[in-house]
């Protein structure tokens, strides 16, 4: 970077005329803010608690469960998973109703619906999945590959972009079963191109499970549109449920009946309180539940889900455009001559709502800038991610923090 271009930036004055153009302000006085945090860089990993989300968990405690008590089943938690899939569906999955459903942790569901997938392409028995996918996708796909003797195939994508189409068609096969790639990478933020990879992995005869926890209420994702045929998300990102609440399972209507998942209940049955002998699947999207869905944990992100509504998740995105490039602009004029480097796509049209600064003395200094209050996420060895919600951030808040990291670096 040259040198007029780091006179020339004014961090302060951009964040303030960004702020003050911002069509999506004022939704940022919907969320709780602590005097402790000045700078919250981590909405990526989870999302701020709505200001209405204490009140609505305490009006369901009082009201719906210590009102209603167990009438509260047959009144509208049953349909809950589905009802509140469905929401989920249509604010930010581009999913037609009955496709998607809200149940266990993102671990259980990428274990059913990959489980499912080889069940639903009997005669091939590999999966394909890339090394630098999340480790919980890993771990599962390992995991099942020894449980089934299955055989993964593993692509190496550049680790500042991810997964191409190109890689997915070299990859796939006649044996390939089902290829599993996150939509946006959670160390480069590279977005893959999920409806290229699906039809490449459809022309293999094989299916795509689309792991969208980085991009659900942060691009527009569209299942349907690009042809995916399952995919699970979390919803304590960018929908804002809080710590360990539930993950979301997507299962196209031309695959429910094909197969079973493997984790029979009786939540998941055709007739739940028939209390029959033996176990029948459900026909609909609520054969992927097992146990008792998580009714409590799934209050607090029914709130961020209708902000998201009331936005629109295409202001959403074009937010979160913006204050990514807000960064890469920051980072180029005055931390590249620190000897940070960015980590991860330029262009905004595959660039996700996180970027990752790397340089060797990050794991150092983030716990300063905890302690200032000033909350990024480590990733090791050496990248700090600069997590973006779009309706919680600020440009300001933003730039309180990329200063914290100039002044411990400098």
């Amino acid at each position: 970077m040259t040198g007029t271009r780091e006179t020339t930036f004014d961090a302060a004055a951009r964040a303030a005329e960004s702020d003050a153009a911002d069509p999506l302000a004022r939704f940022r006085d919907a969320f709780a803010e602590h005097a402790d945090v000045v700078s919250y860089l981590d909405g990526n990993s989870l999302g701020r608690p709505l200001t209405a989300t204490g009140p609505r968990l305490a009006a369901f405690v009082e009201q719906k469960w210590g009102g209603r008590l167990i009438r509260g089943w047959d009144e509208e938690w049953m349909d809950a998973p589905t009802r509140v899939g469905d929401r989920i569906g249509t604010v930010a999955l581009g999913a037609a109703p009955g496709q998607t459903v809200v149940a266990d942790s993102t671990s259980v569901l990428l274990y059913k619906l990959i489980r499912f997938a080889l069940d639903a392409r009997p005669g091939r028995n590999t999966i394909v999945a890339d090394v630098e996918n999340f480790p919980t996708d890993r771990f599962v796909i390992e995991g099942i590959a020894a449980e089934r003797g299955a055989t993964i195939r593993w692509i190496r994508p550049d680790r500042t972009l991810g997964v191409t189409v190109e890689q997915v068609r070299d990859a796939v096969d006649a044996d390939t079963a089902v290829v599993v790639v996150s939509e946006i990478a959670f160390k480069s933020g590279f977005i893959a191109d999920i409806a290229g990879i699906a039809q490449v992995t459809h022309e293999a005869g094989a299916l795509l499970l689309s792991d969208v926890c980085h991009s659900v209420g942060s691009i527009d994702v569209q299942l349907d549109a690009t042809g995916v045929d399952l995919a699970v998300g979390c919803t304590y990102k960018y929908l804002n449920g809080g710590p360990g609440s539930p993950a979301f399972a997507y299962v196209a209507h031309r695959l429910q009946g094909e197969a079973a998942q493997p984790i029979q209940g009786w939540m998941g049955a055709a007739d739940p309180f028939g209390m029959v002998e033996h176990y029948e699947p459900s026909s609909s999207i609520r054969q992927m539940l097992s146990g008792t869905p998580p009714i409590l944990a799934m209050q607090p992100m029914l709130g961020m889900l209708d902000l998201i509504d009331e936005a629109g998740i295409a202001g959403v995105r074009a937010k979160s455009e913006r204050l990514t490039a807000y960064v890469l602009d920051y980072a180029d004029a005055v931390l590249a001559p620190l000897g940070v480097t960015v980590i991860g796509p330029r262009d905004a049209a595959v660039r996700g709502s996180h970027v990752t600064l790397e340089h060797p003395d990050f794991r150092r200094i983030t716990g300063e800038l905890w302690e200032r209050g000033v909350i990024p996420d480590f990733r090791p060895p050496s990248g700090l991610r600069i997590g973006l919600s779009p309706l919680s951030t600020s440009f300001d808040e933003v730039r309180v923090g990329l200063d914290a990291v100039r002044e411990l670096l400098g």
